[in-house]
């Protein structure tokens, strides 16, 4: 739990001082007259930020401090909703309402100040209990470094403080001094208050370059991305000015002078080099400050030559990994010595045959030794620590035989002489380990390797501990030596490896000269396959069970062999199906509550229970804690900005397909992903989610092909959603409303999801929520009028997408929601307009209201912070008008009001509904693919980026508002015709970010030379659909070179195979859709020749590619044969929909087997009566030497 705090702490800090430090912050600050109070608030703020990044860095679990966390994140959730309300509330008045306009700037003044208070005091919490020390103290000069050792500083303090300082100092200038002619690497490990400008080492740097002991000095500060170049530069411009100080004394003679002016001079590309010769026959002494990461170190270490006239290379840091491995020899293992007491700085070094001189009052202690009490925590990072393979209870593999033969296979190949690494990754707890030792068992190894060793990586890691568990399998000895492996043939296993840079630490002590030697690591981290292995075919991603493997698997723990429950224990089965859920195919899951059935008496009562009660089992049953401590094991190595995001997720029901998009939005509204750099926050937020899928905590439950993203929905394992909900219920971030909830809600809740099954009335609903603090409320299931009320002020996110029941007069007062950035009401077909109170919403970013009737206000051009408007897209609209319609013309006549009982629909919702059915403009709006227009103004929205469905048939004014949206990356249109194609094919010149283009015609119309304009397409066009009669592709497809994803559907292009050539040249189109009537061609037949296509991975058809009888629509098949001879090199997936009635060539398709990376073929459609058909494919299929799957729907 002590992560989760943190990581919450800090993300609610994240987004509190972003705000603090806006514009409009400072603007509101201004207009009040509070700006000290907001300048102390946004300070104390960063202070706060600083201490739970110290506490976080220490690991620290101490509860008074976890207590302190969560007061700061409180106090950063109400500073951000403070400073956010200011902004909205202050808003230019009329002159007649300056009274109350006077009466609000004096409440939210006294609210400053209150809160002001209340920072402060939570700050000098933490300064009165000293409960992060790390950061006690602060950037400022010698003096004030020193406040940091009490709360109260006496004169006596500072002095001892001061000779403290004094003392350091000395005892690291004689580290540095110690002789030792060959090159020396000391670590120096410290916070930023330490390392800085007025440090110690600073100080230590100033004297020896002062008294001259060095013939060059430099001080360097490593910046983010590096760029090695400038780095040099910096030097070189150090050494220049070095020179010309001491011009005047005998330090620089003339032709070092010249060799500095010449290097000053040398090119970019010889610098390098240049460098190197210049330092080789010289002392020097480098410092490179703020070092982040060792691939930055690896980098930067080459331009130093290794020579020995006695140089020094300072790295100082506030990672001590990285203090300790920069140290050389990197073979040894360092010593440490401590400098501050009751401070973090820390020396790393090895101790060379010279150094027994050095002394110091304290001497320097091995890295195997422990620190003292006043470093515990950094003591646990440095203390060795013993690995060896963790040992599970042998256990037949059950549903793991391909698996087992897959590896095997690729580790004893003879037909492969390389060194080769497998990487075997997949979610905690789904058998990764189980099944690797088992192939490392295996006695049929022993006549293939020389040597083998298998170790598990423990936490924190520790190169030089695994090296030496190696060392002891392989050879028996105590440590890690060269040579150890030369010449030899061997298999090692590398078991949970949990981050690239341990892989970089150790993969160069393997030797891979010709020695067919493999490596097998498992992982949880997609990542890290993928930095391991240098082939896709060497990377197996174990998933879960399939369900008659699992459930297999259930009895043979509980009984000892594996048995039918329908035959043997019928009582039991349904039981064990609950069970099975649960599980949902998880290995760990299935044997330990398979092994603690087997001790229970197996009757239905039992399983029962277990099944009533398996999230307070989890909890305290000590025969099922081993499934939570691996599943938190996931989510305790997780980053802290993806916590948030993964608990966040306990918001949506249990087995819910959580879309991609919708999950992406809601993280941007929430503020869990803002832009950095050159990336937008849709960016950061989609990168989040395709990292939570690569670290197998959300499993991807639809995975698309013919989708750019690939995946575009996920859901959580059960066990995993009930790791998340303990830990939100527990941090309070969640209150689940559902069926047996608890009404004892400890303190503020920010997010409510109100479940389908809760049942209770509005009397329940108040006295179980506090809603004045929430941030989100998700409605799943039927709406009732007290989900939202006034009290809900600081809003953000309104998730009521496919909610029943919700009407027009519920969203009345929708417009007092001032914070609200996030609306949805997708699929709820009771709305039909959203009131001019929608234009008070200044903060909206996202409004999504597609497969709804509804109708925009003109109040929707006031929210200048819109980045996603998606409407319309109704499908079959006319059966609504055949038959609902007319239903509830009748409801709505009957002069009994049984039918406001029924859906909760008002005499005004029923006249809105039959007022804009019965308008012959809207109703002829309404065709298969519907849009809606918008107001005029909309080009205002300069912030938008995704637009659609947008109908633009009613003139050229649309057109020209969207002209201005410049920044728009998706547009969806409906209604393009002969009046306004010209304005229209313009615009697309003008949109210059646009990604992703969908045209669609009316019902029934035409696309025909109306696209033919287009001058010049969009160069970053990734994406383009196109509905509608088209005859020719227009030319200007074949222009669009970045061309990712093309889906043609009802555009009855006449010539296949020029079309079919074009297409074909495209260089990155990867995903192709020929969807119903994309030809209109008699005994269409698709050749897809050599060298065409070489990039596309997605291929959709169907086999209705013809009208007849005059453009009528007919069922019958047309399509006669598809042939691949050689081309199509990386298509993968391969989707055929034969939707026709008629017979179908038995042979249509040739050339299946010839598709090298085909992995899937999928089959869709009525297939009755076409065995012959079916048969030919799946031969084709199995003939394909990559063993694709055959699927058939």
């Amino acid at each position: 739990m002590e992560a989760t705090a943190l990581s919450l702490g800090k993300s609610v800090l994240d987004g509190a001082l972003g705000y603090a430090k806006s514009a409009v912050a400072e603007e509101v600050a201004l207009q009040l007259g509070v700006q000290r109070d907001h300048a102390f608030i946004r300070e104390e703020l960063e202070m706060m930020q600083a201490f739970l990044r110290a506490a976080h860095e220490e690991r620290d679990d101490h509860k008074v401090l976890m207590t302190w966390v969560k007061q700061v994140r409180d106090v950063a959730y109400d500073a951000e909703d403070c400073l956010q309300d200011c902004s909205v509330h202050l808003k230019k008045p009329s002159w007649w309402r300056l009274p109350s306009t006077l009466r609000e700037r004096h409440r939210i003044a006294k609210k400053m100040k209150e809160l002001r208070a209340r920072v402060e005091d939570v700050s000098q919490r933490n300064l009165r209990y000293q409960l992060v020390k790390r950061t006690a103290g602060s950037k400022s000069t010698d003096g004030a470094e020193l406040s940091g050792f009490d709360g109260a500083t006496t004169m006596s303090g500072i002095e001892e403080a001061q000779r403290q300082q004094n003392k350091s100092k000395s005892d690291l200038i004689r580290l540095i001094n110690m002789k030792n002619e060959e090159i020396r690497v000391i670590g120096v490990w410290g916070t930023s208050d330490i390392l800085g400008e007025k440090s110690i080492v600073k100080r230590a740097y100033d004297g020896l370059k002062r008294d001259r002991k060095f013939q060059c000095h430099a001080w360097i500060s490593m910046v983010r991305p590096l760029n090695t170049t400038e780095i040099l530069q910096d030097i070189v411009m150090q050494f220049v000015v070095d020179s010309l100080e001491q011009e005047t004394n005998t330090y620089t003679s003339n032709s070092e002078a010249q060799d500095l002016r010449r290097l000053w001079m040398t090119k970019e590309d010889d610098l390098p080099d240049e460098f190197r010769k210049f330092l080789n026959e010289k002392s020097y002494l480098i410092v490179v400050n703020d070092l982040s990461n060792m691939d930055d170190w690896d980098q930067i270490r080459t331009c130093f030559p290794t020579n020995k006239k006695g140089s020094r290379l300072l790295v100082c840091t506030e990672h001590i990994k990285i203090a300790s491995m920069c140290v050389e020899p990197s073979t040894l293992l360092p010593e440490h010595k401590q400098f501050f007491p009751a401070r973090t700085l820390y020396a790393f070094y090895n101790k060379g045959s010279q150094d027994i001189a050095y002394s110091m009052d304290q001497g320097p202690s091995s890295t195997t030794d422990t620190l003292d009490d006043n470093s515990s925590r950094e003591g646990k990072c440095l203390t060795r620590m013993e690995t060896n393979f963790t040992a599970f209870k042998e256990s037949k593999l059950i549903g793991r035989q391909s698996e087992k033969s897959n590896i095997f296979y690729l580790i004893s190949n003879e037909a492969s002489q390389d060194f080769e690494v497998i990487s075997v990754w997949g979610m905690g707890g789904v058998g990764k380990t189980t099944l690797v030792k088992d192939v490392y068992q295996s006695q049929e190894l022993n006549a293939i390797f020389d040597k083998r060793a298998c170790v598990t990586v423990k936490r924190p890691f520790d190169r030089t501990d695994v090296l030496n568990s190696l060392a002891k399998q392989l050879s028996g000895q105590k440590q890690w030596e060269h040579g150890i492996l030369d010449g030899k043939k061997y298999l090692i296993v590398l078991d949970d490896l949990s981050s690239t840079k341990e892989w970089t630490d150790i993969e160069s002590y393997f030797p891979r000269t010709l020695t067919e030697s493999r490596i097998i690591i498992t992982t949880r981290i997609n990542e890290i396959t993928r930095h391991c292995s240098s082939k896709t075919t060497h990377i197996l991603e174990l998933k879960i069970l399939e369900e008659k493997d699992a459930l297999d698997l259930f009895t043979e723990k509980v009984f000892g062999k594996i048995t039918n429950l329908n035959e043997h224990c019928p009582e039991l089965s349904e039981e064990a199906d609950l069970i099975m859920k649960k599980c949902k195919g998880l290995p760990l899951a299935i044997v330990t509550i398979g092994g603690f059935l087997a001790k229970q008496p197996k009757t239905s009562t039992e399983w029962k229970k277990l099944n009533s009660h398996i999230s307070a089992e989890l909890e305290m049953n000590q025969g099922l804690g081993n499934i939570k401590s691996v599943l938190n094991k996931s989510y305790d190595g997780l980053p802290y900005h993806l916590k948030p995001c993964f608990l966040y997720l306990s918001i949506f029901p249990e087995d819910h397909n959580i879309t991609r998009g919708r999950l992406v939005r809601r993280w941007i509204a929430e503020g869990y992903s803002t832009k950095l750099h050159s990336k937008s926050s849709t960016e950061i937020a989609d990168s989040h989610f395709m990292e939570l899928i690569d670290r197998s905590m959300i499993l991807p439950s639809k995975k698309s092909y013919f989708s750019r993203q690939r995946i575009d929905s996920c859901q959580v394992h059960d066990l995993m959603r009930e790791i998340s909900i303990s830990k939100v219920t527990e941090e309070n971030l969640v209150f689940r409303l559902e069926e047996g909830c608890s009404s004892n809600t400890n303190g503020a809740v920010r997010h409510l999801t109100i479940s389908s099954n809760w049942k209770g009335d509005q009397g329940d609903f108040e006295s179980m929520v506090d809603v004045s603090h929430i941030r989100s409320l998700t409605v799943f299931g039927k709406w009732r009028p007290f989900f939202i009320s006034d009290k809900m002020r600081f809003l953000r996110v309104l998730d009521l997408q496919d909610t029943r029941g919700l009407c027009n007069h519920h969203l009345e007062h929708i417009g007092k929601l001032l914070h609200l950035r996030y609306l949805s009401l997708k699929g709820c077909s009771g709305i039909y307009h959203l009131p001019d109170s929608v234009g008070n919403m200044r903060h909206l970013q996202i409004l999504d209201i597609r497969f709804t009737w509804t109708v925009l206000p003109k109040t929707i051009i006031k929210l200048k912070h819109l980045q996603y408007l998606r409407v319309g897209g109704l499908s079959n609209d006319r059966d609504y008008f055949h038959y609902r319609f007319p239903s509830k013309c009748v409801e709505f006549y009957t002069p009994h009001p049984t039918w406001m009982e029924l859906d909760m629909e008002t005499w005004h919702d029923k006249c809105a509904k039959c007022w804009y059915v019965t308008m012959p403009a809207l109703a002829r709006s309404f065709s298969v693919e519907s849009g809606i227009s918008l107001p005029r103004g909309v080009g205002n929205l300069k912030a938008l980026h995704t637009l659609g469905i947008v109908d633009i048939g009613r003139g050229n004014g649309l057109i020209k508002e969207i002209k201005k949206i410049t920044r728009l990356v998706k547009l969806q249109v409906v209604g393009i015709n002969k009046k306004n194609c010209h304005e229209f094919c313009s615009i697309l010149k003008v949109l210059s970010c646009l990604e992703s283009l969908t045209v669609f015609a009316h019902h029934g119309g035409s696309l025909r030379g109306l696209l033919d304009d287009v001058s010049s397409p969009p160069n970053n066009l990734r994406s383009l659909r196109l509905r509608g009669n088209l005859v020719k592709l227009p030319a200007w497809i074949t222009e669009i070179r970045n061309l990712v994803k093309l889906c043609l559907a009802h555009t009855k292009l006449s010539d296949s195979d020029g079309t079919m050539q074009l297409l074909g040249h495209l260089p990155c189109l990867a995903i192709l859709g020929l969807f119903i009537y994309t030809f209109d061609v008699e005994g269409l037949r698709l050749h897809f020749l050599p060298e065409a296509f070489p990039s596309l991975m997605a291929l959709y058809l169907s086999s209705k590619q013809r009208c007849t009888n005059g453009g009528e629509i007919t069922t019958q098949n047309n399509i006669e044969s598809v042939e691949f001879k050689g081309a199509v090199p990386k298509l993968e997936m391969l989707e055929f929909s034969d939707i026709g009635s008629g017979m179908i060539n038995a042979g249509l398709f040739s050339g299946l087997a010839s598709l090298r990376n085909l992995k899937k073929f999928q089959l869709t459609g009525r297939l009755e009566g076409k065995e012959v058909f079916v048969e030919d494919i799946r031969v084709q299929v199995a003939q394909n030497p990559n063993r694709p799957v055959f699927f058939m729907n």
